[in-house]
């Protein structure tokens, strides 16, 4: 059964760790020393001095790898997050190392470089180790060998998303060898998953213990039953989880807290409603629009006469938009359309060969340089560099009864540029399209995703053919 094969290959994934972490010493020694130099000088420590060092330092690291998650099963698991998890682990165990040998046990002769390399080196074949070994499951797996059986318990919506995703991903090793359904007739197929029996059969099927595992995928209107499957799933000793029938109620992506021992279900992860992430933001912003406006100005200042010379008019169009946390303010643009009443303005958005459109506007746009003075929004704080494209108040409450979840996105504030922006969602496209890529970028919030949002921007977001 896999449960009995996973301890052992827990315990020769543990050995090999050992082994490399060894390696990556002796490694880093080697190089520094015969690689670098033209082997050890006088007053260096000898090589047998460092594999000594190494009784003290592989426990430590496979006591590391194990606090941050390195052996827990990765099916399912991202290699990036894998990744993360034994990098966390070196950095740990270097600046533990750095303290008790340099500042504790004061071993000053232990090179720093060896040191140094040694950290790089032990991520790096770790890191490949990792990556051959889950190239060499996949193959084993599509070729029918590591595979976990298991059953379904209900038949929900819940249930097809669950086989849609192991169907999408046969490297994980998954195979569904039926459903249990009180409501669902027997014989009922879905995608190649058949429907045995009602949840009655599951007091037969599991005495058999020929599953790896059960997963719950329960109706809401079954939910009675639940605390009983628990029950008999844990008393046979089956590994089961649980695959909640929420997502019409929670759409997003929710976390768990815990609140003394109470588990609480948050309806949607924001990022940044955290503090830290909220000052890290605006620093960002600030600086950016700051420099956006020096390095801009000359383009800014032509586009500015280009807009006076081409018809009558103010060189800014202001134009009240919703933004965080549903306020209006008042968004700049360079006028790119003839001058209009305020009524004419409120009909509808640009389309494709809009008469109000001037010649210079149509470039503007084209290029997104009508944009530029949000630089301005953005500095005052109404804007961020990177979020949600705001709208227009009067579109706003059409979109909110229309379109499901629209109003998350004022859960933060909106950008010049955006992920669905970037990825051509702009100008007369589809805003439920729109909607979830800003509800996605919303719920996976990083650093790292704005600043690749931004060169996309750079390449792919300025010139585009639905911005007209």
């Amino acid at each position: 059964m896999i449960k009995d094969n996973q301890k052992i290959f827990n315990r020769i994934l543990v050995m090999i760790d050992a082994l490399v972490t060894a390696g990556s010493l002796i490694l880093a020694y080697l190089v520094k020393f015969y690689v670098f130099q033209n082997g050890p000088g006088e007053g260096v420590l000898p090589l047998g001095d460092y594999v000594v060092l190494l009784s003290f330092i592989v426990p430590i690291y496979l006591f590391l790898y194990y606090a941050n998650g390195v052996y827990t099963p990765k099916r399912t698991v991202r290699l990036k997050y894998e990744t993360y998890g034994i990098v966390q682990a070196n950095t740990v165990g270097l600046v533990v190392l750095i303290v008790i040998l340099y500042m504790i046990v004061k071993e000053i002769n232990f090179s720093r470089s060896v040191m140094g390399l040694f950290y790089f080196f032990n991520i790096g074949l770790t890191t490949c180790g990792r990556l051959v070994l889950r190239r060499s499951l996949q193959t084993i797996r599509r070729k029918g060998h590591n595979l976990k059986h298991m059953l379904l318990v209900g038949y929900s919506r819940a249930t097809e998303e669950y086989l849609d995703r192991l169907r999408d991903n046969p490297q994980w090793g998954y195979v569904a060898c039926g459903i249990l359904d009180d409501h669902v007739p027997a014989g009922t197929m879905y995608k190649g998953v058949k429907v045995l029996g009602t949840l009655g059969n599951l007091e037969i099927i599991l005495p058999e213990n020929k599953l790896d595992e059960i997963a719950i995928t329960l109706p809401l209107r079954d939910y009675d039953n639940l605390e009983q499957i628990v029950r008999f799933c844990e008393k046979s000793g089956v590994h089961t989880k649980f695959i909640p029938d929420y997502n019409s109620l929670i759409p997003g992506r929710p976390y768990t807290e815990d609140l003394m021992g109470l588990p609480v279900i948050n309806i949607r992860y924001v990022p940044l409603t955290n503090t830290a992430n909220i000052i890290l933001k605006r620093l960002i912003d600030i600086i950016g629009s700051l420099l956006g406006i020096i390095i801009t100005s000359p383009i800014m200042l032509v586009a500015a006469a280009a807009v006076k010379c081409s018809s009558p008019g103010p060189v800014i169009f202001k134009q009240e938009r919703v933004g965080l946390h549903s306020k209006k303010f008042n968004m700049y643009k360079f006028r790119s359309m003839e001058l209009q009443s305020p009524k004419e303005e409120t009909k509808a958005w640009t389309v494709k060969n809009d008469p109000r459109v001037t010649k210079v506007g149509k470039l503007l746009r084209r290029t997104s340089l009508d944009e530029l003075p949000q630089l301005f929004n953005i500095l005052k704080g109404d804007m961020s560099l990177v979020g949600p494209r705001p709208e227009r108040p009067l579109f706003v409450e059409k979109f909110k009864e229309e379109i499901p979840r629209y109003m998350v996105k004022h859960q933060v504030r909106p950008g010049l540029t955006g992920w669905a922006q970037v990825n051509g969602l702009r100008g007369d496209t589809s805003i439920k399209k729109r909607i979830e890529y800003d509800i996605y970028y919303i719920e996976n919030w990083t650093l790292g995703f704005d600043i690749k949002i931004i060169f996309m921007t750079f390449f792919t977001g300025f010139v585009n053919k639905n911005a007209y």
